[in-house]
């Protein structure tokens, strides 16, 4: 049998030790201590020039490797990463490539130089996984819009506003804003609209200042809409619906906040426009195919207008008003379509449904008026439904909404008994009363 781990250099010690007295023959020694006269005359020589020093294992590396990556291009790779510390090995050779390095080595080599070095974490390498990407045709058929969860500053709190370009992925808007009110992304979205023109259509979420409790629409929505820029909320309790924005703001975190402290608001600014630059203009982007987002973005031709256009309707249109309480008058009732529409005229169309309307706000699809739901006594309010709640049995687009609805209702019993209300008495009246 071969040597024995356990004691394998005092074995190899009493085999030297043996086979320097006369009382057996070298081959019979080799044959009971299971080797070759090669290796037992390896072992001799050993002994001879180093001791007993000599008989321990020797590192089988090779003393030279011809395909071994350069000691100066590690250090490269090494430079480019400690510069991103986000960057795996696919980035960082397409970034080396695009300097014009000679002969880059594979991503994969990167990798293992990254892993050498302990430049990256095992257990968060093994928590990545690829995800099914979907984008639109061209840039500026869709920008996703969203506020990233607000952090502390030593002045107060920072909100930062993002927009990308669905298509190239291209950051088209990073600004650092004091809140989340209406007029504040409205003001931002005017200097991004002068550079980059307007989009065809824009994604949001439900949440101010693009949506509320009671309606999806609010001022600045409608200021989109007069822009002839399309409103798309996402689907309610579905992130992956902004999934672009979401992973956006991930590399937000890792890369430029890495939960560093900040000064003011307008530090946070100064640190973002910087990167914002490196992440369209020098970063490559995975679900590219490691191209950078500014190959594949071009500006909208779409000017953005000084003056807001007019509103104007067909021919065919029934216009409306929408009055103070975000009604409109139609067919002797008053259908709700939303506060944020006052003073506005709206547009009602006929569908393939005997008495259904479609309520539009400029090109808009807003809501929809069903004369054939039940009616209640004139002089009281019936709701219309957005274009998504027409889809719901019960007219309430989202499971916070139907619970809000039972909420009222068991609150307009209770006042009904308390103060006299007869059953047919305005929904509407009895809650202006609480």
């Amino acid at each position: 049998m071969p040597w024995q781990e356990c004691s394998i250099v005092s074995q190899r010690e009493e085999f030297v030790r043996l086979a320097q007295g006369e009382s057996v023959s070298f081959a019979a020694l080799c044959q009971r201590f299971g080797v070759s006269r090669k290796t037992g005359y390896k072992w001799l020589g050993r002994h001879r020039e180093q001791s007993v020093s000599g008989l321990a294992d020797r590192s089988r590396r090779p003393r030279r490797c011809p395909g071994r990556t350069p000691s100066t291009m590690e250090r490269v790779v090494m430079e480019v990463r400690t510069e991103h510390p986000a960057w795996g090995g696919r980035k960082i050779r397409r970034v080396l490539q695009d300097d014009g390095r000679a002969e880059v080595p594979a991503a994969s080599t990167i990798t293992r130089i990254l892993h050498r070095h302990g430049a990256i974490d095992e257990e968060e390498s093994a928590n990545h996984r690829a995800f099914t990407r979907f984008e639109h045709a061209a840039p500026n058929e869709m920008w996703p819009m969203d506020f990233k969860g607000h952090f502390a500053t030593e002045a107060g709190r920072c909100h930062p506003l993002t927009l990308l370009d669905d298509h190239s992925r291209y950051c088209v808007g990073l600004q650092a804003c004091a809140d989340e009110r209406g007029t504040t992304v409205g003001d931002r979205l005017t200097s991004i609209f002068r550079r980059y023109g307007l989009p065809r259509r824009m994604l949001m979420d439900n949440g101010p200042p693009w949506g509320g409790d009671d309606s999806r629409w609010t001022p600045l929505t409608v200021w989109l809409m007069r822009l002839g820029v399309g409103v798309c909320h996402g689907r309610p309790y579905h992130p992956q619906t902004q999934g672009k924005d979401e992973r956006f703001h991930r590399t937000l975190d890792v890369e430029p906040l890495q939960g560093r402290p900040w000064a003011n608001v307008a530090a946070c600014q100064d640190a973002f426009d910087p990167w914002r630059s490196m992440y369209n203009l020098r970063r490559p982007h995975e679900a590219l195919d490691l191209a950078t987002p500014a190959t594949r973005y071009t500006i909208s031709p779409r000017a953005f207008p000084e003056t807001l256009p007019p509103i104007e309707y067909g021919p065919n249109d029934m216009v409306r008003k929408v009055q103070g309480k975000g009604r409109i008058s139609f067919r002797h009732g008053l259908f709700w379509v939303g506060r944020a529409f006052r003073g506005y005229p709206v547009g009602l169309r006929p569908t393939e449904r005997d008495g259904v309307f479609a309520v539009f706000f400029a090109q808009e699809h807003v809501a929809t008026v069903d004369l054939t739901a039940p009616r209640r006594p004139r002089g009281s309010e019936c709701h219309a439904m957005t274009s998504d709640d027409a889809k719901e049995s019960h007219g309430f687009h989202t499971n916070s909404q139907r619970k809000i609805a039972k909420e009222k209702m068991a609150l307009i019993r209770i006042i009904g008994e308390e103060e006299g209300y007869h059953k047919t008495e305005s929904v509407t009246h009895v809650l202006e009363q609480v």
